[in-house]
């Protein structure tokens, strides 16, 4: 078979919105220069588009033109490294997910153990932020959370006080295991992310749990947080003002 014909083929087997580069063919065809032609070949005739340099994409049409792929698949190769999990999405990337904004940002943020400076990726502004515990396929639901409730400042386009109502949703369909294991990974985080988890877990009723998390904050530091009194009235006792 043609090198052509097999890149056409394999292509075909790709899901729409799935970002491959020339290394996902190599390994069978093994001519480099011959592949990246017969891509670059199927990019001109719009089979396929380019996300960035090297990185392809099987896009998905629409009536409204063709849609990007998915932003865990335009930053997959920050995430896995040889099929262990190095990174994962969160921030502005989960803000939406959770229900917390209505916007869609360009800006994807990575949590990871190991911070590398950020850059662009086509219309995309990549960037990280530092986590500190172990990064796993289980913790990862959780570890977004926590960044949601470091950074309630940052989330666009809505309130303190909207933030926290929706945290207590948020936090009410976790299991009492994953509370658990919640309040375990916080203690790894910023004062101030704690103090409102416990503030949120205590409204509602988990202060079986909560021993750990009031230990490992100072009595006297008070936390800045306008607005989370409206939704929590736990807020004071966790010198949240």
């Amino acid at each position: 078979m043609k090198v052509s014909d097999y890149i056409a083929v394999t292509i075909d087997r790709f899901p729409k919105g799935y970002v491959f580069t020339y290394a996902d063919f190599v390994t069978e065809v093994n001519k480099k220069e011959a592949v990246i032609k017969a891509l670059n070949r199927l990019v001109a005739s719009g089979k396929i588009e380019k996300l960035s340099k090297g990185k392809y994409y099987k896009p998905e049409n629409t009536p409204f033109g063709n849609l990007q792929p998915n932003q865990a698949q335009v930053v997959k190769d920050l995430l896995e490294d040889d099929g262990k999990l190095v990174g994962y999405l969160t921030g502005y990337s989960m803000y939406n997910q959770f229900g917390l904004t209505t916007q869609v940002s360009y800006t994807i943020q990575i949590g990871k153990n190991d911070l590398r400076p950020a850059f662009k990726r086509e219309r995309y502004s990549i960037s990280f932020i530092k986590q500190k515990n172990t990064i796993t396929k289980e913790n990862i639901p959780l570890l977004q959370i926590l960044d949601a409730i470091r950074y309630i400042k940052k989330i666009p386009d809505t309130s303190v006080e909207a933030s926290c109502k929706r945290f207590l949703a948020i936090l009410q369909e976790l299991s009492t295991k994953d509370k658990e294991t919640l309040v375990r990974l916080a203690l790894k985080y910023p004062p101030a992310t704690r103090a409102l988890l416990g503030a949120v877990l205590e409204e509602l009723q988990e202060t079986q749990i909560l021993t750990s998390l009031m230990k490992s904050l100072n009595p006297i530091t008070k936390y800045k947080l306008s607005g989370a009194e409206k939704a929590l009235a736990t807020a004071e006792k966790w010198n949240i003002v």
